[in-house]
């Protein structure tokens, strides 16, 4: 927290001195994680609420599942109007998230990845709590306290969060101080919301490109003005210098090796990643070894979520600097086709659906498309003259895309900069004037004690 002197009559607290004692005297109440259906429940019966209900300031009551008839539900955690809810465990990101729940239906319980808190409205002004948590200053705080051995699992303990530290002013300013916040921040909400549309737009944008470009409607007038010949179909075995192969995947090492090993993420995006690999730990690979990946080589996701299995990347770059793992394929284009058009090709929307028509194991979490899969994928061929052309004018547009998004890049930095500054402003007293009739918040603070004794 600032060391910045505070107004008069406000002072620092904890988290754990201002938290009203609840239903069994508990000040925090952590829920159950009983195993559901996958479906949310139908309103009017019991569901468990999912982590991403909770959002950073907002709510989401249909993120649940549904409680099977046979489990009895427990109606000591079933979330209430006024709670204030904190996830507890997840990833880092998703670890230490607090929203206070304004509207809910009912019979919806906590999960045991999340905390319950309430307080004392005559002393405490929920949403000016809520929008303490929002603040960077809590959110160090908050990251400071968590624990784990993995930054995709780590936890924070009641102990640890009820030391969190907070700003404490008097009641009626907190009131002031959360009226004046839902004006500016839900003026800065809404254009957020706006500027939260252009991702959705530009991936459109993208596949609407990649679908004209495949399809031989991006470059219609230039065949018309060469007298082009017909497209061929073809498949992806008839495009490349030999099958699709699977890499290898030994275990990493924590040291230096001449070998780098790709990881997913390294094509993930749908373009190559530089320095997304680990080091492993093999006998001397030969130079000519298929698992030295090329420049111009093309690699394909064998195996992913469903939204990403199949997504591929172009390599471009020195050759022989990585080798590449078991879940992902290589091919590298021949004569019949540039390397830039089979990735275009390979990811417009009816080649990645294609990919996940043919997954197995699609009830799982990773599914995989088999040599055989790929291998079959259908291609649409044009001549190299007027690939040219097309990987010309996707480059193009692309480009155009990419500068929208840098621009929404730069507005998004600046919202969200705004939203801490008026928040840092709030917490330091300069956002509403002080009353000199308020009560000192001093005085919440002892009749909060007061009630716990």
């Amino acid at each position: 927290m600032t060391n910045s002197k505070l107004p008069s009559k406000w002072i620092k607290v904890t988290i754990g001195e201002i938290l009203k004692s609840q239903s069994d005297g508990k000040l925090i109440h952590q829920g159950w994680s009983p195993r559901c259906h996958t479906k949310s429940a139908p309103e009017g019966e019991w569901g468990v609420l999912k982590t991403t209900a909770i959002q950073d300031g907002y709510y989401l009551e249909y993120a649940n599942k549904h409680l099977p008839y046979d489990k009895k539900p427990k109606p000591r955690i079933e979330v209430k109007n006024g709670d204030l809810l904190m996830t507890n465990a997840g990833p880092r990101l998703r670890c230490g998230v607090t929203t206070l729940v304004k509207k809910t239906r009912s019979k919806l319980m906590l999960s045991g990845k999340m905390y319950r808190m309430r307080f004392n409205e005559s002393y405490i002004y929920p949403k000016y709590i809520e929008a303490c948590f929002q603040s960077n200053a809590v959110k160090k705080e908050i990251d400071s306290r968590k624990t784990g051995i993995s930054e995709s699992g780590l936890n924070l303990t009641q102990k640890r969060f009820l030391s969190v530290p907070l700003i404490l002013c008097p009641h009626n300013e907190q009131i002031r101080i959360a009226n004046k916040l839902d004006s500016l921040l839900g003026k800065l909400e809404a254009t957020q919301k706006r500027l939260d549309k252009i991702p959705t737009l530009l991936k459109r944008f993208r596949q609407s490109v990649l679908a004209a470009a495949v399809s031989g409607e991006l470059t219609a007038e230039w065949r018309e003005l060469n007298n082009s010949i017909k497209w061929e179909e073809k498949t992806l075995l008839d495009v490349v210098l030999n099958k699709p192969r699977n890499g290898k995947s030994p275990r990493g090492v924590d040291y230096e090796t001449p070998y780098k090993n790709l990881t997913l993420s390294a094509i993930t995006l749908g373009y190559f990643v530089e320095n997304k690999f680990k080091y492993i730990n093999l006998d001397s690979i030969s130079d000519d070894s298929y698992l030295w990946i090329n420049n111009g080589d093309i690699l394909i996701q064998r195996a992913n979520s469903l939204e990403y299995v199949g997504v591929s990347a172009i390599y471009k770059g020195e050759s022989k600097k990585y080798v590449y793992p078991d879940l992902i394929m290589k091919c590298t284009p021949n004569d019949l086709i540039l390397g830039d058009y089979l990735h275009y090709s390979l990811l417009s929307k009816k080649t990645r659906k294609y990919f996940r028509d043919n997954a197995t194991g699609t009830a799982g979490n990773m599914p995989k498309i088999n040599q055989k899969t790929v291998s079959s994928t259908p291609i649409n061929l044009p001549t190299i003259s007027e690939q040219k052309q097309i990987v010309k004018k996707v480059e193009s547009l692309f480009k155009l895309a990419d500068k929208v998004e840098q621009q929404y890049q730069v507005a998004k930095q600046r919202t969200d900069k705004l939203t801490q500054s008026i928040l840092a402003k709030a917490f330091r007293g300069e956002l509403v004037p002080q009353d000199p009739n308020d009560e000192p918040a001093s005085e919440l603070l002892k009749r909060i004690k007061e009630l716990k004794i």
